[in-house]
């Protein structure tokens, strides 16, 4: 036993180091594309939202508004996106959705896009 631990004594407000770090993050939401993984800006994706229709089955709309209730998930709109998003069934494990939902309103919708 070596006795008592000395104390820590306090050196005062001169020590510490106040400086604020300016970072340059965005200062909208960021949110991650469900078929390249990638982050952006929500302004540059689109949000897709489940919707039930009247047998119990789960549908994928496309949510342009930004206002359909419930777990939404983000899309570039961009074919190469929507058809990883297909291929990984991103869509059911984004929205928290069981067995394979419809994408058809959503493919309608991203063949109708310019290319």
């Amino acid at each position: 036993m070596s006795g008592p631990r000395p104390r820590l004594k306090f050196k005062g407000p001169e020590t510490v180091d106040c400086t604020v770090i300016q970072r340059e993050t965005p200062t909208a939401p960021v949110r991650t594309c469900i078929g390249c993984r990638k982050r952006e800006l929500a302004v540059d994706l689109l949000r897709v939202a489940a919707v039930r229709d009247g047998n119990g089955k789960c549908a994928v709309s496309v949510d342009s508004a930004g206002n359909l209730p419930g777990r939404g998930a983000w899309l570039h709109p961009v074919q190469q996106c929507l058809n990883a998003a297909v291929r990984r069934r991103a869509f059911a494990r984004a929205l928290r959705i069981t067995g394979s939902p419809d994408t058809s309103a959503v493919e309608e919708f991203f063949s109708a896009l310019p290319a």
